[in-house]
């Protein structure tokens, strides 16, 4: 199972924008300027880019690994913020440890497909307290692609590398609030769960092709029983 984590699992409440306004004012001396796209279901490596294009700094794509590297190292800042700013989605924390609960040991492996940064992923749920039934080690992450869909095979070949199988098809699930996390998951032969829990409607998480769509998280019992019988398992 690969979650979602913004709008998904928790919500930070504005803390990554703040984020980047920094990196960019202590890198170059400029502000953010829009407007920006969305942030919803895409990755840090799109996000990066759109916002140095739009601030003018010159050769954007360059800057990119600078400007991450400025963000990943705010991570305890991030996570301090996000304690007293952001909350757990209800229910996330109960999910997670559900899922386990629900199949014999080791056969349910859960980590994460999110278009952070690991190290800001890493401190969002640290600081929320919803690490305890993740394998973040296997997770893949927004320095990977500005594409979504890119992730889930990184997430496929290290799950496979640490846990053994091949997780391939809809023995892959992924959880998440927007239609590119649906896309993703359907690009790629995934089981694709919506969870209507961020800007997005469950009838827009319907139409983007998910083959489940959860209001939210909070019913834990039928959380669980939704997303297996989504995978067919």
């Amino acid at each position: 199972m690969l979650w979602d984590v913004d709008y998904t699992l928790l919500a930070a409440d504005g803390s990554g924008r703040d984020l980047y306004q920094a990196a960019l004012d202590e890198l170059y001396g400029l502000e953010l300027s829009g407007p920006l796209t969305s942030f919803a279901g895409r990755t840090d490596s799109a996000i990066a880019l759109e916002i140095l294009t739009l601030a003018g700094v010159p050769d954007p794509q360059q800057q990119m690994r600078p400007f991450q590297a400025f963000v990943a190292g705010r991570a305890d800042q991030l996570a301090a913020d996000v304690r007293i700013r952001g909350r757990a989605m209800p229910g996330a924390a109960q999910a997670l440890a559900a899922m386990v609960a629900a199949r014999p040991p080791g056969e349910i492996i859960q980590s994460l497909l999110t278009g952070n940064l690991p190290e800001l992923a890493w401190a969002k749920l640290t600081a929320l307290e919803l690490t305890e039934h993740l394998d973040l080690t296997i997770g893949a992450y927004g320095d990977v692609s500005a594409v979504r869909a890119d992730l889930v095979a990184v997430a496929r070949r290290n799950a496979a590398a640490r846990h053994g199988g091949e997780f391939t098809g809809r023995d892959t699930i992924l959880v998440g609030d927007t239609p590119d996390d649906i896309g993703a998951a359907l690009a790629t032969g995934a089981s694709a769960v919506g969870v209507a829990t961020g800007s997005f409607s469950a009838r827009q998480l319907t139409d983007a092709g998910a083959h489940l769509v959860l209001p939210d998280l909070a019913d834990t019992d039928a959380v669980v029983a939704a997303i297996l019988g989504a995978s067919g398992a």
